[in-house]
């Protein structure tokens, strides 16, 4: 049988601190949520680091305790983090952070939807750190079409909301992306009632796919997750079942 395509763990995202017991905020809970993902199957992780009144934040220090934390319980793992424009939304302040991190990810998630997407992504790239370019929608995906550094993207992930309905766009954003001969590999995922349709989706299509508790709270029979390693399980299990 073939490896699977790759799983990438979503710790935490932007839900607030108590809205489930098990969503990591300190180093050392992302730490712990790391790595009982990566032992459950995960190839590479995705977190939003937090301050210590858990406030996302991509402020060096921040994003250096995260960083060093996950990274020391998961050596080798591919670590990536958000640029989201919630964080910090203002263009040549994010692009300052970036310059300014003692500590760097392996990747980071840049919206192309949102204002500081090229400029961040270009300086993400003379730094040496990877692009994961989140499509929302068919204008996003034209508009990383339209950028000169596209095939110097890492993956772009096809990113879907929470809704049932999704299966129709997926569908849409990748012919585009495949029309258009756009050389980077997809991830696509959804959240809320998109996750798990998703993530069968990338299965059926041998994509790359997340889940984590960023994106949904619940296993694919409604049941509350346990943690982060939970949803891993129980997507390794849905993307080896035939069909």
């Amino acid at each position: 049988m073939p490896p699977l395509p790759l799983l990438q763990a979503c710790l935490n995202g932007n839900r607030p601190a108590r809205s489930h017991p098990a969503l990591p905020s300190t180093p050392a809970e992302l730490a712990r949520e790391a790595r009982a993902s990566v032992a459950a199957g995960a190839g590479a992780l995705h977190l939003h680091p937090r301050d210590a009144e858990s406030r996302e934040s991509l402020a060096p220090e921040v994003v250096a305790a995260a960083l060093s934390a996950v990274r020391s319980a998961c050596p080798g793992v591919p670590i990536g983090i958000s640029s989201g424009f919630w964080i910090l939304a203002d263009v040549e302040a994010q692009l300052a952070a970036a310059r300014a991190w003692t500590v760097r990810p392996d990747f980071v998630s840049v919206n192309w939807h949102e204002p500081h997407a090229i400029p961040l992504a270009e300086t993400l790239l003379v730094l040496n750190i990877g692009i994961e370019a989140g499509v929302w929608t068919a204008e996003a995906a034209l508009a990383f079409l339209s950028w000169p550094g596209r095939d110097r993207a890492l993956r772009v992930l096809v990113e879907l909301p929470d809704r049932e309905d999704v299966l129709s766009d997926a569908a849409d954003i990748l012919a585009l992306l495949d029309r258009a001969g756009a050389a980077a590999p997809r991830l696509l995922h959804g959240e809320g009632r998109s996750a798990w349709p998703l993530l069968r989706e990338a299965g059926r299509r041998g994509l790359a796919s997340r889940i984590g508790l960023e994106d949904t709270l619940t296993l694919p029979d409604g049941t509350f997750a346990r943690d982060n390693a939970d949803l891993v399980r129980a997507a390794r299990a849905v993307l080896a079942s035939p069909g």
